[in-house]
């Protein structure tokens, strides 16, 4: 069953369309587990699902060329998309299509097919359990300050009232230093309660610039 339909260096014409038709296949598999529950692009999911069964081609054309396969091995490394930085599950995605056009591409059909299966099972079983989830009511809270306002402390007693963690991310100077902005990271008792908490933060600060909202994540490419 998990053997190669590909024997010798010769591809017949069914061996080929039963790849190629698995690569679609499973393309349109890889493109659709991007889709569930993640922002995604539109050309990006259509080059998902074209991506197995390029691969594939490339790989049939190079069985058994040892010369071949080691100038596809370099061009490979000299790929750059040239597109929006992707993040760390579209790059795994990428990495799932062009697992599936190697396997399809040698003959392992099956291979390609049961692979599939077993890593979207695993895929949206993480997804479905919110493994690696931040805190549903975790926020990015910016405030600034006057340059000669101390912020160690100033802010205490509000946090009580209106968070259940908060913690000082960082600090910069802006404005020609003559203002500060202070990054939190806090997770809110009650989100329903943002204006009320920001109407009180104004009050410390002067009412200059705040900000609050949904963390920003930049994932590692």
């Amino acid at each position: 069953m998990l053997n190669t339909i590909i024997t010798g260096t010769e591809i017949t014409v069914s061996a080929f369309f039963i790849c190629t038709g698995a690569s679609l296949l499973l393309g349109l598999g890889a493109a659709a587990l991007c889709m569930y529950k993640s922002r995604y692009s539109r050309s990006f999911v259509l080059t998902l699902a074209m991506l197995p069964a390029m691969v594939q081609i490339i790989i049939m054309m190079v069985n058994g060329n040892i010369g071949a396969g080691v100038a596809v091995a370099g061009a490979f490394g000299l790929i750059r998309f040239r597109s929006a930085p992707g993040s760390a599950r579209e790059i795994g995605l990428v990495f799932l299509a062009t697992a599936i056009g190697l396997a399809t591409g040698m003959g392992y059909v099956a291979v390609a097919a049961v692979f599939f299966v077993i890593m979207a099972a695993f895929t949206l079983l993480l997804t479905a359990a919110g493994f690696g989830a931040g805190k549903e009511d975790e926020r990015e809270l910016k405030i600034t300050i006057p340059e000669d306002l101390d912020y160690d402390g100033l802010f205490d007693d509000l946090f009580e009232q209106y968070t259940s963690a908060a913690e000082l991310a960082r600090v910069k100077t802006t404005n020609m230093g003559t203002l500060y902005e202070l990054v939190y990271k806090v997770v809110l008792k009650d989100a329903s309660a943002t204006k009320a908490f920001m109407d009180e933060l104004r009050v410390r600060n002067g009412n200059l610039n705040i900000v609050c909202g949904k963390p920003v994540t930049k994932e590692a490419l």
